[in-house]
């Protein structure tokens, strides 16, 4: 696996693209069983003196039970050139199928958890919080009527990034 560790404090990246344009992986379990999804909703900072990550999973999705069953989970970023794998990822689900094996990614194992040899940036978190999202919270309930007409919430998870991988391209 060809990753040098980081500081969060050394990373120059703009989470608007890295999240809402490229996407992530939200990965979460072990060498026996792990599943993952695709995400373009989440944010990076700073809470509790802690560098964390927000991601939000709904109850529907198959992750969401990986997520819940651990304390680690990873959050994967790739180049374009994955565009295609992170499709699957999003939207065949790891109960029906390998969609692992369909999208071509290789899965590796680190610290209790999951997440993948081909992503460029790997983030290890540890879940700090969460909280589900329900209708009366929204202060905007158009948002709660366009993004929520099923009423099929999302979990907000917060945690703190604990390690950061960044591909070392030297070693391809």
């Amino acid at each position: 696996m060809g990753f040098k560790e980081k500081k969060a404090e050394e990373l120059l990246f703009n989470p608007f693209t890295k999240i809402g344009k490229e996407w992530m992986l939200i990965t979460a379990g072990d060498e026996e069983k792990f599943n993952t999804m695709t995400a373009s909703w989440g944010g990076v900072g700073v809470l509790w003196g802690k560098n964390t990550v927000t991601v939000y999973i709904r109850e529907s999705r198959y992750t969401k039970e990986f997520v819940d069953a651990g304390d680690t989970f990873t959050v994967a970023f790739f180049s374009e050139a994955y565009r295609k794998a992170l499709n699957i990822c999003g939207s065949v689900s790891g109960r029906d199928e390998d969609k692992v094996k369909r999208a071509g990614l290789t899965p590796c194992y680190m610290d209790k958890t999951t997440a993948f040899e081909e992503a460029d940036m790997i983030f290890v978190c540890k879940r700090l919080y969460h909280a589900e999202m329900s209708s009366q919270n929204f202060d905007a309930p158009e948002n709660d009527e366009k993004w929520y007409s099923t009423k099929d919430y999302h979990t907000m998870y917060i945690a703190e990034i604990q390690k950061v991988l960044v591909r070392d391209h030297t070693a391809d």
